[in-house]
């Protein structure tokens, strides 16, 4: 069984990384297995400060999709910091730039026929007259535009958390950030924070029906 293993890559942000064991400090993506099929394996090649557009620069996208072989899974979540414009090397316009260098996200797993699937950016703890706010307006909108343009399916993550926010209150939610240890970062999970995350994406998955899924039953 461990050979015919069905694999999702990762490429996405400090959001999503992996983090020492010892580290208070989490991303989602070092807790998606817990909750999805063994048979599933999860290689995650996210990394914190990366914009849609580093990510390809520094070859990291490239290096990904060597490792990939047909049928595997290609999760992108990126926007965090692309919308950083005092970080000119990081920062991508919504609707132009943001749009073209996800595709190549797209174009380079579809080339090994391997299965993309957008992600929008997982909102932070931003609330304003008791509303959750979302950060990336424009780069969710523009990444819902793309998924349709290029006909992949997507997991509104912003959507799902916000939601999951909303549901558990204000308090609950500051206690799944590193605010909660530091008082200042809104933005990184802690480790329950990272796991409620996962569980989010994990579930979204199940709900797109994916392939690997129907023959895991």
């Amino acid at each position: 069984m461990r050979k015919n293993r069905r694999r999702i890559f990762l490429a996405g942000d400090s959001t999503v990384q992996a983090y020492q064991k010892d580290s208070n400090q989490g991303g989602w993506g070092e807790f998606l297995t817990h909750f999805l099929p063994e048979e599933i394996q999860v290689l995650n090649h996210a990394i914190g400060g990366r914009s849609s557009k580093t990510f390809v620069e520094e070859g990291r996208l490239q290096m990904l999709l060597e490792e990939m072989n047909e049928n595997d899974y290609l999760l992108i979540q990126m926007g965090h910091n692309d919308s950083t414009k005092s970080k000119p090397e990081r920062y991508t316009e919504p609707y132009t730039t943001y749009k073209t260098y996800l595709s190549k996200y797209i174009e380079g797993a579809q080339e090994v026929n391997a299965i993309p699937i957008l992600i929008t950016p997982v909102a932070r703890l931003h609330i304003e007259n008791g509303q959750f706010l979302n950060d990336f307006p424009d780069y969710c909108l523009a990444m819902k535009q793309l998924a349709e343009e290029k006909k992949v399916k997507l997991i509104d993550l912003m959507d799902k958390s916000l939601s999951y926010y909303r549901s558990i209150g204000y308090e609950q939610s500051f206690q799944l950030f590193m605010a909660s240890i530091n008082e200042t970062d809104y933005t990184h999970f802690t480790k329950k924070g990272a796991k409620e995350m996962a569980k989010l994406v994990a579930e979204a998955l199940e709900e797109l029906e994916l392939e690997v899924f129907e023959v895991m039953k």
